[in-house]
Formats: C-alpha cells, structure tokens, sequence
C-alpha cells in the first residue's frame, strides 16, 4: 500500500508542480488533492490496522498519514480560497520531519534516507513560498517539484512493486547526485524566464514507502 501512496503522490507532484508555475488553475489542482489527500489516509489506516504493532509498519504509516493530511490541507487550502500561511507552515513541520526520517533509514535503507532528505528540501522551498511570501521561489519550487517528484516517488514506487528496490550506499549515492542534478536543473529553468503563477502557488505531497 504504501508504493501506491507513492505512485499517487508522483501524480499530485506533477499536478502541483504545474500549478506552481501557472499552469493549471488552482481549483483544479484542488479537487485533486482533496481526492489524494483521502485515499492517502484511508491506506495509511488499512495499514496501521494491518501493522501489528509493527514499529516499521507503524512509522510508514506515520509517515503517509503525515502527507496525506498535507494533501487534503492544500486541497481544501485552495477549494476554499484560504490563505496560504498556514499550509505552508504545516510544510516546515513535514520538512523538519522529513529531516527525522532520513536519519532513521540512514543505516538501514540508505536510498529511502536519501529520499526523505530531498522531501526535506522540496518541503522547505514550500515553506519559504507559502509562510514566508518568497515570491521569487516559485518558478523554481514548481520546477523542483515537476523535475524530482518522478524521480523520488514514481519511479522508486515501480521499483518496490517490481521487487526491485535499490540498497546499498553505492546507488543511494547515484540517486543523491541525481536529484541534486535536478535541483540544479530546476534553479536553471526558473531563472531563464520559466513561467510563474501570480496568484501564489499550491504545494505538493509525497509519501514514503515501508523499507524493503
């Protein structure tokens, strides 16, 4: 269940990611994340109740259930026309969360500790954005969020459904250059004149997979 909660929220990055840059209205965007942010926490349920008492299945139920509240947050942030402040703090929260959650795995999941870290990241420039009235960060949170949120949730999502999820130092290593590359890539794009949206951005979610 949580692979799909990843797969979901590589869809709601996309979504966001486009809103921030102006290209998809805000309502819309909106709708969306009521819809993600519920099917989210009803999984992060089911898999709390399936848990056991696991502290690992209960973690990455914590996790989801983080996200998933996110979702709905912007969802019903931008259905109901409120302000942004709040969202965006509630983002500094799940950022510095994120930040616990990398340690965490660092030991024992490298590749998920590097992709709570780049959550870490694209979560912060959220905060700046939205609790701060960083203006000047939104083309490049909206590309940071179109450009990595394949990379560090659909594509890992397929990869654990496939049996095939990355471990050890040596690809969790490649995975961080990589993301790094697309941060890069996505400063780049916003200060050659990518479009903005105006009326302030809407961010994204993801979620985080069980170790495996």
């Amino acid at each position: 269940m949580s692979y799909i909660c990843l797969i979901l929220s590589g869809a709601a990055l996309l979504i966001n990611g486009l809103g921030l840059l102006g290209r998809i209205p805000a309502r819309d965007s909106g709708v969306f994340n009521i819809v993600i942010g519920t099917l989210q926490l009803l999984l992060a349920v089911l898999l709390a109740a399936a848990a056991g008492g696991d502290r690992e299945l209960l973690l990455g139920a914590a996790g989801i259930v983080l996200f998933g509240i996110t979702y709905l947050y912007v969802g019903l942030n931008a259905v109901l026309n409120l302000e942004s402040a709040g969202v965006g703090w509630f983002c500094a929260l799940v950022a510095l969360l994120a930040v616990f959650y990398s340690a965490a795995n660092i030991a024992k999941d490298p590749f998920l500790s590097v992709l709570w870290l780049s959550w870490a990241v694209l979560w912060s420039l959220f905060f700046f954005v939205l609790a701060r009235g960083k203006s000047s960060l939104s083309a490049f949170t909206g590309w940071a969020a179109v450009l990595t949120g394949q990379i560090t949730t659909t594509a890992p999502a397929l990869l654990g459904l496939s049996g095939a999820w990355p471990a050890g130092w040596f690809l969790a290593g490649i995975t961080a250059v990589v993301i790094a590359g697309l941060f890069t890539a996505a400063l780049a794009i916003s200060k050659s004149g990518g479009p903005r949206n105006p009326a302030g951005p809407v961010p994204a979610a993801a979620a985080q997979p069980v170790s495996a």
